[in-house]
């Protein structure tokens, strides 16, 4: 049994070192098929490299129009010539189709052909134009290049007080024909347009005490100066005859917003405010002293009364079309010695 045994275990023991034996012999097989696939790689590698060049193969419209080395910069050029041209007003610039790259290996005497393949790509491109239409009333007047020059254009006009100011507006255009520009110098004087300002007159008679006796167009010392008593336009001046008035102005109608402030255009007493009915509706005489008089008419409201002694400036009234009048103005009146003069010569 003993022997039986000892047999038994060198026979085991044999096995595990045959075993062991075919796995070394396997592993050194397989380290040298895989030294002589890396060996491989590397003589394939080498080749690759001495014969080709890793390479994009251009198509467009499915067709290989040629190779470049570098799809970035190529596609950057490209993007480059679609965009954007604000020196030449250019908007964008459409192109049939962008090209497709895929990677290769290409023969190092075959030479790339990016300049090619970017003509072939731009050829036919539409460009697209931005410029900038001044509108009146909604209508395109004329055209500019930059937003700039319509700004400037509008701006002027404005400034110039222009009778279409509000209509007029920029609009951003685009097209495949570019329009052919105006100066600005010239759009400002084409759209401009003076306002028409109707006369504001008045009906009045010469009854009432209060009334000049009479006008003089000459020019006397008042002895004192005068300030403008509301800003405005002339819109009817002195010794004018219209047909609506049977005598001549006796003094100037000055157009304001209803409400604007009246002020004294001296220092003075008032001597007279109210509405006599005889035409100018509500009115204030100040009395400035050796025979000098102003007379403010058809006053929307009076703030100085008969008797009040008021200072060059001061508000005294606001201005409206009360009696004979056909829209918010100021008739001023400069009296000396009972002879009305033309405001003018003192004031405006």
């Amino acid at each position: 049994m003993k022997r039986f045994s000892n047999c038994f275990f060198r026979k085991g023991k044999g096995i595990k070192i045959n075993i062991l034996r075919k796995v070394a012999i396997a592993t050194r097989k397989s380290l040298k098929l895989l030294v002589l696939i890396f060996l491989s790689a590397i003589i394939l590698i080498g080749i690759v490299v001495l014969f080709y060049n890793p390479t994009y193969e251009v198509s467009l419209n499915g067709e290989v129009i040629g190779y470049t080395s570098n799809k970035s910069v190529l596609q950057e050029k490209i993007n480059k010539y679609i965009s954007e041209d604000e020196e030449n007003n250019i908007a964008f610039k459409q192109i049939d189709a962008m090209p497709t790259y895929e990677l290769c290996l290409l023969k190092k005497n075959v030479n790339t052909n990016d300049e090619e393949i970017y003509s072939k790509v731009t050829e036919g491109a539409t460009p697209y134009y931005k410029y900038y239409a001044i509108t009146d009333d909604k209508k395109e007047k004329f055209y500019v290049a930059t937003f700039k020059d319509a700004e400037e254009i509008i701006d002027e006009l404005e400034e110039k007080n222009s009778a279409n100011k509000d209509d007029l507006g920029i609009l951003e255009k685009y097209g495949k024909e570019l329009k052919t520009f105006t100066d600005v110098k010239k759009c400002v004087s084409e759209l401009y347009e003076k306002k028409v300002v109707k006369p504001k007159t008045i009906y009045a008679t010469a009854s009432a005490s209060n009334y000049s006796t009479g006008s003089s167009s000459g020019k006397v010392d008042l002895g004192i100066s005068l300030i403008t008593p509301v800003s405005g336009i002339i819109t009817s001046r002195y010794g004018s005859n219209d047909s609506v008035r049977d005598h001549s102005h006796a003094g100037i109608d000055v157009a304001a917003p209803y409400g604007t402030p009246i002020k004294a255009a001296a220092s003075g007493t008032v001597t007279y405010s109210g509405n006599a009915g005889d035409g100018f509706g509500n009115y204030i005489i100040i009395s400035h002293g050796n025979g000098v008089q102003t007379v403010y008419a058809h006053c929307s409201q009076l703030l100085a009364y008969k008797g009040q002694k008021v200072s060059q400036g001061e508000v005294i009234a606001k201005v409206g079309s009360t009696g004979n009048s056909t829209g918010n103005h100021l008739h001023l009146e400069v009296r000396k010695n009972g002879i009305t003069y033309n405001p003018q010569n003192y004031v405006y």
